[in-house]
């Protein structure tokens, strides 16, 4: 049976503060086997506490065909180095080549991101909720001050759909802050992309991510030329839209 809304709502009051070890526990005795989502920093923080919990769970990235070449090696590191299955989504061929060939390689920079991400992450993105009830994201609050800051560490996932129809979204980082996510990566040994070590701390696709200077917001190394309230790729969509409904009350 489908987890509504108000089940949602009572996961979230109930484990309100709690710390990501536990909620993680808690997602994957729920929904055995769920998927979490790969690809950064906090990304791989959850991957090593889900091997430490011994429970069941998936892994899955998406490569959208632009990615750094330091970031494709960095999948195969982290796949050897807990020997797990790393599932990777592709964009459908098709789509990308009648965007490239319209609009050549690089029309983001004038239409924004949105239609390029949509063929190369959303796209992909959506087939793969499409088999699982819940998903699990490195999301925190003070990633993106535009978008994220009221991220909660559990959601219904209204944007997708999963196998039963309902999705359940966790954030189990929500509350951690970039520090603390280091402070982890540091202690226990972890390994990270390489591209941290050149001033790169939100890494995205090639074109689309560059360094931060030192006293920049770690999300001005995304789509530098667009506004910060629209710096979402449209896998977290429901953050923009939940932020555009808070400024239209306010």
């Amino acid at each position: 049976m489908p987890v509504t809304a108000e089940q949602t709502a009572a996961w979230a009051a109930e484990y309100d503060g709690k710390s990501p070890q536990t909620l993680l526990k808690f997602a994957l005795t729920t929904f055995p086997g769920m998927a979490i989502s790969f690809s950064g920093a906090e990304d791989v923080v959850l991957v090593d506490m889900a091997v430490k919990s011994k429970l069941p769970f998936r892994v899955f990235t998406l490569d959208t065909g632009r990615l750094h070449p330091e970031t494709y090696r960095y999948l195969d590191t982290v796949r050897q180095h807990y020997g797990i299955a790393i599932e990777v989504m592709y964009p459908q061929s098709d789509a990308v080549q009648q965007l490239v060939n319209e609009k050549g390689l690089f029309s983001f920079y004038q239409d924004d991101h949105k239609e390029c991400c949509g063929i190369r992450k959303v796209e992909p993105l959506r087939r793969m909720l499409a088999t699982t009830n819940a998903w699990m994201t490195g999301q925190r609050k003070d990633q993106s001050p535009g978008t994220r800051n009221s991220v909660p560490q559990i959601q219904l996932d209204t944007s997708f759909t999963g196998n039963d129809g309902a999705l359940v979204k966790f954030n189990p980082l929500a509350n951690w802050s970039s520090q603390e996510v280091w402070d982890y990566i540091r202690a226990l040994e972890v390994p990270y992309n390489p591209l941290h070590e050149k001033g790169f701390i939100s890494i995205g696709c090639e074109p689309c991510t560059r360094p931060v200077l030192p006293g920049q917001h770690e999300r001005e190394g995304r789509w530098w030329w667009e506004d910060a309230t629209k710096k979402e790729c449209g896998l977290h969509i429901g953050n923009v839209e939940a932020n555009v409904t808070r400024v239209t009350i306010s």
